[in-house]
């Protein structure tokens, strides 16, 4: 029985830490074959699978939520995307707002990509 509770106790661990720590630091690539995903940025809001919001700070970049911040180097992110210049492209579509607040996903079936 101590053995079952311990486990559990690990796996709940696991699973929290493992879906709250997903940051979103961002590497835009200049080539498509160098990306993780494909991105293509909508000028509508409502066309948008995922609102995004450019972080000034890495800190305030974090969970899957379209907080982003824009790394300088490839290897400080934790993904790397193409902006493509044809929706059709495209991974993901995204939108980018001036406020914090607006940062959600839109098509949730996407989320997938950013984790």
């Amino acid at each position: 029985m101590k053995k079952i509770l311990v486990s559990f106790i690990i796996i709940s661990v696991c699973i929290l830490f493992s879906t709250e720590t997903y940051a979103q630091k961002i590497y835009s690539c200049k080539y498509k074959s160098d990306a993780k995903v494909k991105v293509y940025v909508a000028q509508y809001k409502s066309d948008a699978d995922l609102v995004v919001y450019k972080c000034n700070y890495k800190s305030d970049a974090s969970g899957n939520n379209g907080l982003w911040y824009f790394c300088e180097y490839k290897s400080d992110a934790d993904k790397t995307i193409y902006f493509c210049e044809y929706k059709s492209d495209a991974d993901l579509i995204i939108y980018f707002s001036e406020y914090k607040s607006d940062a959600t996903w839109k098509n949730s079936s996407k989320k997938h990509l950013m984790f």
